[in-house]
C-alpha cells in the first residue's frame, strides 16, 4: 500500500471512529435528557394535584378530575393516583391507563421520597407528600410521545448525517491527501529517471520549506557530490587511458620492428607475435574506454548537425571490411515514401559509425557463415536498422544482462573481446534519444535492431 493510501485510510478511518463516538454521546446525552425533562413534568404534576387536594378545601375529588380533564399541559396517556398515609386510594383520574403498583411501592416512597422507573411504554414517577396531618403518596404515569418522537428523528439525523459525512470524508480526504502528495510523486517519478546520462538532474523545491521541500534539497546537495565524484571518475579514466595509449604506441612499434627485423629468430617472432596480440587487445579495451569517456563527455554538447544514416552505413562497412575482408554483408532497403526523411538523424557522425561498427563487428564475430543482413525500414517515420546473423544465441538470464559493461555469453567462449562493444553501443544510441534491441526470432537466429525516433 503507497503512503498517500495508508494516510487517507488512516485519516478516513480516525474520522469515522471519532464521529460515530460524538454521535453516540450526542444520542446518548440527548436519550438523558429527555427522561430527566420528562421525570420533572411528572414531578410537577404529581405536586400540583396533591396540593389542589390538601391546600384547597374547595376542591373535591370530582372537581379535581375536571380540572385533571381539562389542563392544558396534561401529558399524553396520563394516569394519576394519590394514597393517604394508610395507604389508601384517594382519588384517581378518569384515563383508563393502568398504574402498577405495590404496598412496597408507597413503602419505598415512604423512605426515599421519590422515584422514577420504566414499565413498558409508561414512564411513571412516584412521590412522598408530608404534611402537618397527614402523608400522601401519589404516583402519575404517562408517555413520552412528544420527547421520543424527537428522539426517534435525532437517531435518524444521526444515522444519515453518519453514513453522509461518513463517504464525504472518505472522497475528500483521499483528494486532498493526493493533491498533497504530488510534490513527493514527482519527486519519485524524477528520482526513477536518473541514471548515469542525467546526474545534472535536480529536483524543483518551492518557498514554504515543507517537509517535501527539505528533502528535495537535500536529495540535490546530494546528487552535486554524486556528480562531481562521477565527473571526476570519468576524467580519470579518460587521463589514464590516453596516457597509456603513448607507451602501448611504442611498445607495439617496437615490436613490430623486432617482428619484422630479418635478425630475429622464428621462435623469437612467434613469442612477439603472441605478446604483440594482448598489446592490441590491451589497446582495444583503453580505446573503448575512450570512447564511453568521449561519450560522457559529449553529453551536454551533442552535435546537432544532420547526417544520413545510409552514408554511415556505408563508411562503416567499408572500415569494418579492412579488418573481417571475408565477412559478407547482404544489404537491403525496404522502399517507403518517408524513408529519404527518416535516414537524416541528428547527431554525432563519429559516434553514430562507432555504433554501427561495433553491432556489424559481434554479427561478424558471431556468425556460423560469415555473413550478415543488414536492412533498413521506416514505419511511421522512424528509422529502424536491423542485424540479423545465425549462429548460437543468448539464453534469457543473459539477454537481461547484455548492455552491461564485460557482460559475455556462453557463445563468446574462444573468442577474444572485453563485452565492451554493446555497452558502447547502447551508450550512443541513448545520446541520440534512440535505443537498441536483441532478440532470437528463430532457433539459431540473433537480431539487433537500432530504432532512431
Amino acid at each position: 500500500m503507497t503512503l498517500k493510501n495508508r494516510i487517507s485510510l488512516l485519516v478516513s478511518l480516525l474520522f469515522t471512529i471519532l464521529f460515530g463516538l460524538a454521535s453516540t454521546v450526542i444520542f446518548v446525552l440527548y436519550s438523558n435528557f429527555r427522561k430527566e425533562e420528562f421525570r420533572e413534568r411528572l414531578e410537577i404534576k404529581a405536586l400540583s394535584n396533591i396540593k389542589l387536594l390538601v391546600d384547597v378545601k374547595e376542591v373535591d375529588e370530582q372537581l379535581l378530575k375536571m380540572i385533571d380533564q381539562n389542563s392544558i399541559n396534561k401529558l399524553y396517556d396520563e394516569k394519576t393516583l394519590v394514597f393517604d398515609s394508610h395507604f389508601k386510594l384517594i382519588y384517581s383520574s378518569i384515563d383508563d391507563a393502568k398504574i402498577n403498583w405495590s404496598v412496597e411501592d408507597l413503602k419505598y416512597l415512604k423512605k426515599h421520597k421519590t422515584f422514577f422507573k420504566q414499565q413498558g411504554d409508561y414512564e411513571v414517577y412516584g412521590v412522598f407528600y408530608d404534611t402537618k396531618d397527614k402523608d400522601f403518596y401519589a404516583l402519575i404515569s404517562a408517555t413520552d410521545d412528544y420527547g421520543k418522537r424527537k428522539l426517534l428523528f435525532l437517531r435518524y439525523t444521526l444515522v444519515v448525517s453518519y453514513i453522509f459525512f461518513t463517504c464525504l470524508c472518505w472522497v475528500l480526504t483521499s483528494f486532498m491527501v493526493r493533491k498533497a502528495m504530488n510534490p513527493l510523486g514527482l519527486f519519485h517519478q524524477k528520482i526513477k529517471n536518473i541514471n548515469e546520462n542525467n546526474l545534472d538532474t535536480r529536483i524543483e523545491s518551492k518557498s514554504n520549506k515543507d517537509e517535501i521541500d527539505l528533502i528535495a534539497n537535500e536529495f540535490n546537495f546530494m546528487m552535486d557530490r554524486i556528480e562531481v565524484s562521477y565527473q571526476r571518475q570519468k576524467e580519470f579514466t579518460a587521463h589514464a587511458s590516453h596516457e597509456l595509449r603513448t607507451p602501448l604506441s611504442r611498445i607495439t612499434a617496437q615490436i613490430e620492428n623486432t617482428i619484422a627485423d630479418s635478425t630475429t629468430s622464428l621462435k623469437g617472432k612467434n613469442f612477439l607475435t603472441a605478446i604483440l596480440s594482448d598489446v592490441n587487445h590491451l589497446t582495444e579495451l583503453i580505446s573503448s574506454l575512450l570512447i564511453l569517456s568521449k561519450i560522457d563527455t559529449n553529453k551536454n554538447n551533442e552535435d546537432n548537425e544532420i547526417h544520413r544514416m545510409d552514408e554511415i552505413l556505408f563508411s562503416a562497412i567499408e572500415n569494418l571490411k579492412k579488418s573481417f575482408p571475408d565477412f559478407v554483408i547482404l544489404f537491403e532497403i525496404e522502399e517507403s515514401e518517408n524513408l529519404d526523411t527518416a535516414l537524416e538523424i541528428k547527431g554525432n557522425k563519429n559516434l553514430l559509425e562507432i555504433a554501427v561498427i561495433n553491432v556489424l563487428k559481434n554479427a561478424c564475430v558471431y556468425s556460423d557463415n560469415q555473413q550478415a543482413l543488414l536492412k533498413i525500414s521506416a514505419p511511421e517515420d522512424h528509422l529502424i536498422i536491423s542485424i540479423l546473423n545465425t549462429g548460437k544465441t543468448l539464453s534469457e538470464s543473459e539477454q537481461k544482462n547484455l548492455f552491461e559493461p564485460f557482460m559475455r555469453g556462453e557463445n563468446s567462449k574462444g573468442t577474444s573481446g572485453f563485452g565492451l562493444g554493446l555497452r558502447i553501443v547502447n551508450r550512443i544510441l541513448k545520446l541520440h534519444k534512440s535505443h537498441i534491441t536483441y532478440t532470437t526470432p528463430e532457433d539459431n537466429v540473433n537480431l539487433f535492431q537500432l530504432f532512431f525516433h
